[in-house]
């Protein structure tokens, strides 16, 4: 034992490869991820999704014109990179087609040509019509059952991870293999559906067809993905990047269960999610707003129901790009972003719309929770609690001024520095980015 020790330690390590860039929300989703992954995915040769489905909702800005993507990485846009949809994606046909023809028709930056730039792994698990039904179908009865609903974006993703997790779903490797074979296998899964949900109506022979259809098309974009990851990562120096979808606090073991998504959005999916060992994983960067935003129902300690709340909203937008629903709205939670970053290890963190702030006269930051009045040094699991939190506060003066303008630090107003270096030092990483605005250039980059 202590020869093979030896041993292992005086084996060079010069092979590891090239390292991975992951790009992740650290709060509720929404966070402005697409416009950090379409800035570093200018100079990417890989721009890789791990987790996650059409749930997602990522929206670029380039010379005026707004892109959304929800399966396609952000990445698509930029006709130097390669697009990875990963082994932990589960991909809606339907949705993957429609989305590239809807983006391909906007704006002078066209994505013809996509389909050559875009790789599928084959053992990425897909997402059926049936899938999405029985997502609504869900709803509706923990409503009748419950009398809440978790606000699922019903686009059949949780169905389909717990086909996953019940190990009789289906792959792109399937579909793409005996077509027979594959029929059997959707007409028994439609079957257990149908088992479960009596209301559940499939016309399969239909289904069936439009699904050989799209099989064929996708049929030249699909490779084994653990093969083209590793060559990826151990042939010539490559700059590969992983954007993740949703965020930390929507992780299904680390967020706010059972109001969560169905995946690992942490930074552990990037390694599951495309088979990318952990040691080749480099810089993580997590993603905030400078505030928070949640859409659904759920705990929100930092929530502001009023004028404040009301503001942050309709100035930031604040709709949901796959759902359309309105994100409620609150202060800066610095103990939600200290908790992602224990999960997450961020080496850096972009901090966007900044500019919405420009107007309050005073602005909170959310720096502890209190239970009965004592400070507790945790996140809280059990979300009766998380209910019962109360919010310490610090307050700062507003600045008062447009930053929109502002294209490197020393154009910002010293009140905003002042609120940026609190949040850096608070959380202890460094800001990287600081967003004032949809487009690439309105991201002030720091170091």
């Amino acid at each position: 034992i202590a020869f093979l020790f030896i041993d292992i330690k005086q084996r060079p390590r010069n092979d590891i490869g090239n390292k991975v860039t992951v790009v992740l929300g650290a709060q509720w989703g929404d966070e402005g991820k697409g416009k950090v992954v379409d800035l570093l995915a200018t100079e990417s040769d890989l721009v890789c999704r791990c987790q996650g489905g059409n749930n997602a909702g990522h929206t670029v800005v380039v010379e005026g014109t707004e892109y959304d993507f929800h399966l396609l990485p952000s990445g698509i846009i930029n006709p130097k990179s390669i697009c990875v949809i990963g082994n932990g994606v589960v991909i809606h046909l339907p949705g993957l087609f429609e989305e590239a023809e809807k983006n391909e028709k906007k704006g002078k930056l066209s994505l013809k040509g996509w389909e050559k730039r875009l790789v599928v792994s084959d053992r990425a698990h897909l997402v059926f019509d049936f899938h999405q039904v029985v997502d609504g179908i869900q709803e509706t009865q923990r409503q009748a059952t419950e009398g809440k609903i978790i606000g699922t974006t019903k686009k059949g993703i949780g169905p389909t991870y717990t086909s996953k997790a019940s190990r009789i779903g289906l792959r792109v490797c399937d579909l793409l293999g005996d077509f027979k074979e594959f029929s059997t296998k959707f007409k028994n899964l439609v079957a257990q559906y149908q088992s479960m949900y009596s209301s559940l109506t499939v016309d399969t022979d239909t289904q069936l067809k439009k699904l050989k259809e799209y099989g064929e098309r996708l049929r030249p974009m699909v490779r084994d993905g653990v093969y083209y990851m590793y060559e990826a990562l151990h042939g010539p120096p490559k700059k590969i990047l992983v954007e993740g979808a949703n965020a930390a606090l929507l992780d299904i073991d680390f967020g706010t269960y059972p109001f969560v998504t169905s995946s690992n959005c942490t930074v552990g999916g990037a390694c599951t999610g495309l088979g990318i060992p952990p040691l080749n994983i480099g810089e993580v960067y997590g993603v905030s707003k400078a505030y928070t935003t949640r859409v659904g129902i759920g705990a929100f300690p930092t929530e502001q129901l009023n004028p404040t709340g009301e503001l942050l909203q309709t100035r930031g937008h604040e709709v949901g790009v796959t759902t359309g629903r309105k994100r409620r709205c609150g202060w800066l939670d610095l103990v939600i972003l200290k908790y992602a970053h224990m999960i997450n290890g961020f080496t850096a963190i972009a901090l966007t719309k900044l500019d919405i702030l420009d107007v309050l006269d005073e602005i909170k930051v959310g720096v502890a929770y209190k239970i009965n009045g004592k400070r507790i040094p945790h996140f809280p699991a059990n979300m009766e609690l998380l209910h019962k939190v109360e919010v310490e506060y610090e307050t700062f003066p507003g600045w008062k001024s447009d930053t929109s303008a502002a294209r490197k630090w020393n154009d910002l107003p010293q009140k905003a520095q002042n609120y940026i270096r609190f949040v850096e030092n608070h959380i202890g990483v460094p800001i990287k980015w600081v967003g004032v605005g949809k487009s690439r250039e309105c991201m002030i980059q720091m170091f």
